[in-house]
């Protein structure tokens, strides 16, 4: 599914092009996980602010008028791309004369004067949502129980420990959890204890102040790294103009299960945790 590199990566293939764009229609298809909210039709005559990002969520504000300004509180679109699901970024919006038909697996369409923002997902896990503001309902309670960015200056080492040493789940369950920090999904939680040489299995409580320092400078190095080679693509992930990802060269022990350690050439071992699947190197990291 589309973890936090790859939602950034979205994001940043969108704003711009649609900073300020003019909505024209909107067309829905078969029903996502949650319904739009609002009539589609009072979108049109909206204009498009500054795309964000908060954990696996997008955020698409909405004002009255172009001069209105582009960023600010407002109301907007929050978007999910749940399990299978891409945006994708098209020009022309509509063909002269009429609608552009819906594509297979298209649930959602955002025609406006800059081009036609489709979400496309076959398993229909993604949502698009209105709501009136990032804090009110139901983005607000969407978004309550995500953990800190990972480069908040909130999150220090020192706070980072402390949420640790609250949790007795194995460390991967914890990351996977997103309360503690967000974006550390599957592929990146395991790239992420590897480099830390951390064990997944470990108590989240066991691990001192100086591993939990190496495995928060690991998390966002991945993390980091993931956005700059424009996330992973195992599939048919792609940003919003159609471009794939290329972090999945640089993988050292995810979907390696059977192959020797690229440090130290012990067999990769594979486990599944909270329904996932976790690969490590049972040398070099240590419970």
């Amino acid at each position: 599914m589309p973890e936090l590199p790859e939602v950034e990566v979205t994001r940043r293939s969108i704003d711009l092009p649609l900073r300020g764009a003019r909505v024209q229609a909107v067309h829905l298809g078969k029903p996502l996980r949650w319904p739009l909210g609002c009539p589609p039709g009072s979108l049109v005559g909206q204009y498009l602010g500054a795309v964000l990002r908060r954990g696996k969520y997008l955020w698409l504000p909405l004002h009255e008028r172009a001069s209105a300004g582009l960023t600010g509180s407002t109301q907007g679109l929050l978007l999910h791309l749940g399990m299978s699901g891409a945006l994708e970024l098209r020009t022309p919006t509509v063909p002269p004369g009429g609608d552009l038909a819906l594509a297979r697996h298209e649930h959602f369409r955002l025609d406006t004067d800059r081009g036609s923002l489709r979400l496309l997902d076959p398993r229909r896990f993604g949502a698009v949502v209105w709501s009136p503001g990032l804090a009110a309902e139901p983005a607000a309670g969407l978004l309550a129980g995500l953990g800190l960015e990972p480069d908040d200056p909130a999150l220090t080492e020192a706070r980072f420990h402390a949420e640790l040493q609250r949790r007795r789940a194995p460390i991967k369950t914890v990351l996977l959890q997103g309360e503690v920090i967000v974006g550390a999904g599957n592929i990146y939680a395991c790239e992420a204890l590897f480099q830390a040489g951390i064990d997944p299995r470990c108590s989240a409580a066991r691990i001192g102040p100086v591993r939990a320092r190496r495995l928060l400078h690991a998390l966002r190095h991945t993390l980091a790294q993931a956005v700059e080679l424009g996330g992973t693509t195992l599939r048919d992930f792609h940003d919003a103009r159609g471009v794939h990802g290329a972090y999945q060269e640089q993988v050292a022990v995810y979907g390696r299960a059977g192959l020797p350690c690229v440090r130290c050439g012990t067999r990769l071992r594979r486990l599944q945790q909270a329904q996932r699947t976790t690969v490590y190197c049972p040398r070099c990291q240590r419970r």
